[in-house]
C-alpha cells in the first residue's frame, strides 16, 4: 500500500520541508508554509530501465525547426518562433494583453497547423467575441473550456494538435493531488502532467501565468525550471504600449524585447521601437539627453529626463522611474567627488521615457549627461546621443556593441556621439557622424558646456 507522507511547502518559492517552519530557509519569506499530505509509493521508479551514458561527440545535433506565430516581435522574444517540443510560460498584469496576444498569434498558426486553445476562465462565447472584434480567421481554431488536466489530455490525444495554449494554469487540476486549484501543489503537478504530454507528442505548449502584487510570476518558483522559456508582457494601464521581454529562453537570447502597440483590432507590432521612445517636444529644455540601450539583439534609442531642483524638506529626494535607484546615489556620489558638482541639497528626479525599465550599465553616461544639464541649465543639442559605464572612480568605461550603437544612432538622424574612449571606432562610420570619445568624468562635463554654449 501507498505511504502517506507529510510534507511543508513553501507557498512563495515551493520548497519542500519536512517539518513547519516560521520561515523559509530558501527565499526567507515569513509563514509561508502550506502543509501537504501526498502519497508516497515505495516502488516509485524502480521499474525504469537504466540508461546508458554516451559521449557528448556521439550526440546527434539537429537544427531547430521553428514555427512563425504571426507576429514578428513574438518570435524574435523566442529567438526566431515556436519550437516544437517546448514549454512557453507567459505572464503579465491583468489587462496587460496577454489572452489578446494568444488569441491572434493562435489564430495565425490554426491556419497551418491544428490549435487548441483551452480557456480555464473564460466562457467559450467571451473568446468568441474577443475574435470577433479583432476581426481574426477563427475557421480551424479549436476551444474547448476545461480545467480537469486528465481530460484536457484525452481531448489532446484525440486532436493531436501542433500547438496548446492554457490559459492559464493557475485554474488547471489533477485527481492526483488533493489541494484546491491554484495551490502550489496543484500548479506544480498540473504543469508537470501538461509539460510531459508536450514533450512526448512534440507539441508546443503555451502557458499561462499570474502574478503577485509584487509583479513576479505567481505559484512556486520550480515552476520557472520547469519550462523552457518565460516571457513577461508589461505596460502601464495609463499607456497603449506593451512590452514582451525574454526572461528565460533554452533556444534563444535573453532579455530580448518585443514592442507592441494596443489598439481596437489587438495587439499591433512595432517596428521601429526607437521612433517612438524618441517622440521629444520640438522646444529644447535642459535636463533632456538621448542614450543608446542594448536590449537583447538590437539597440534602442531611448530619451532620459532629469530635474534637478532645490529641496524644501530637511532631506533631498531621490526619485528615479525606469532605472535603479541604488546606481542613482552612486553616480551622485561620483558627480561629487570626481566632476565637482554638489547636489546633496537637491531633489533629483530621474525618468525614463516611454515606460521601459533599463537594468544596463551603458545609461550612466546619459543619465550624469541630464542631471548636469538640469543642474547647469544647459539646454543639449537635439542632434547629441550619449552612452558609457560610469565607475567609481570617475573613469568612462567601454560597453559592448559600441559600433551597433553608434550606427543605429545616425540612423536616426544624431549627428553628435559622447562615447566612451574605448568605444573609439576604428574606421569613420560616416563623414557627418562626430563621435567624441571622453576618458572621464571631467572631460565630459567640459564636453557638454562647450556643446550646449554653441546650441
Amino acid at each position: 500500500m501507498p505511504k502517506q507522507r507529510v510534507l511543508f511547502i513553501c507557498t512563495d518559492c515551493g520548497t519542500e520541508h519536512t517539518k513547519w517552519q516560521g520561515q523559509c530557509s530558501a527565499c526567507k519569506s515569513w509563514n509561508s508554509f502550506r502543509e501537504l499530505k501526498s502519497q508516497k509509493n515505495e516502488s516509485h521508479g524502480l521499474q525504469r530501465e537504466p540508461r546508458r551514458a554516451v559521449k557528448l561527440s556521439e550526440v546527434a545535433v539537429k537544427k531547430l525547426s521553428r514555427l512563425s506565430s504571426g507576429q514578428i516581435e513574438f518570435d524574435r522574444v523566442l529567438g526566431g518562433g515556436l519550437v516544437p517540443g517546448s514549454v512557453v510560460l507567459i505572464s503579465g498584469n491583468p489587462g496587460a494583453g496577454k489572452s489578446t496576444l494568444l488569441t491572434q498569434v493562435s489564430s495565425f498558426v490554426s491556419g497551418t497547423g491544428a490549435v487548441l486553445y483551452v480557456a480555464g476562465e473564460e466562457s467559450l462565447a467571451q473568446v468568441a467575441i474577443r475574435a470577433s472584434r479583432l476581426s481574426l480567421p477563427v475557421e480551424n481554431l479549436d476551444i474547448v473550456d476545461e480545467t480537469s488536466c486528465e481530460r484536457l489530455i484525452s481531448i489532446w490525444k484525440e486532436l493531436a494538435p501542433s500547438v496548446v495554449i492554457v490559459d492559464s494554469i493557475q485554474v488547471m487540476f489533477t485527481e492526483n493531488s488533493d489541494s484546491s486549484p491554484g495551490g502550489v501543489n496543484q500548479v506544480r503537478e498540473s504543469a508537470s502532467l501538461l509539460i510531459n504530454q508536450a514533450k512526448v507528442s512534440n507539441t508546443v505548449l503555451i502557458l499561462v501565468g499570474h502574478v503577485t502584487k509584487e509583479g513576479s510570476l505567481a505559484g512556486p518558483r520550480t515552476l520557472e525550471h520547469m519550462i523552457d522559456a518565460f516571457i513577461s508582457l508589461e505596460g502601464e494601464s495609463d499607456s497603449k504600449f506593451r512590452l514582451l521581454r525574454s526572461i528565460k529562453n533554452r533556444f534563444g537570447p535573453v532579455n530580448e524585447l518585443g514592442v507592441f502597440a494596443m489598439t481596437e483590432r489587438g495587439l499591433k507590432e512595432i517596428k521601429n521601437p526607437s521612433s517612438i521612445f524618441l517622440s521629444r517636444s520640438p522646444e529644447l529644455k535642459p535636463g533632456s539627453a538621448v542614450m543608446v540601450v542594448w536590449e537583447g539583439t538590437r539597440p534602442l534609442l531611448l530619451e532620459i529626463q532629469a530635474l534637478v531642483d532645490e529641496s524644501v524638506l530637511g532631506q533631498a529626494r531621490r526619485v528615479v522611474v525606469g532605472l535603479e535607484q541604488n546606481r542613482l546615489a552612486m553616480l551622485l556620489a561620483i558627480l561629487n567627488r570626481h566632476g565637482g558638482l554638489q547636489v546633496a541639497d537637491q531633489d533629483v528626479f530621474v525618468n525614463a521615457v516611454g515606460g521601459i525599465r533599463i537594468s544596463e550599465t551603458s545609461s550612466d553616461l546619459a543619465l550624469l549627461a541630464s542631471v548636469i544639464s538640469s543642474f547647469r541649465n544647459w539646454v543639449l543639442p537635439q542632434d547629441l546621443v550619449i552612452f558609457g559605464e560610469v565607475g567609481l572612480s570617475g573613469e568612462i568605461r567601454p560597453v559592448p556593441n559600441g559600433q551597433e550603437r553608434i550606427r543605429e544612432a545616425f540612423k536616426h538622424g544624431f549627428k553628435t556621439a559622447i562615447i566612451p574612449d574605448g568605444n573609439r571606432p576604428n574606421k569613420l562610420i560616416n563623414k557627418s557622424l562626430r563621435t567624441i570619445p571622453v576618458k572621464n568624468l571631467g572631460e565630459v562635463i567640459a564636453n557638454l558646456e562647450t556643446l550646449s554654449s554653441t546650441n
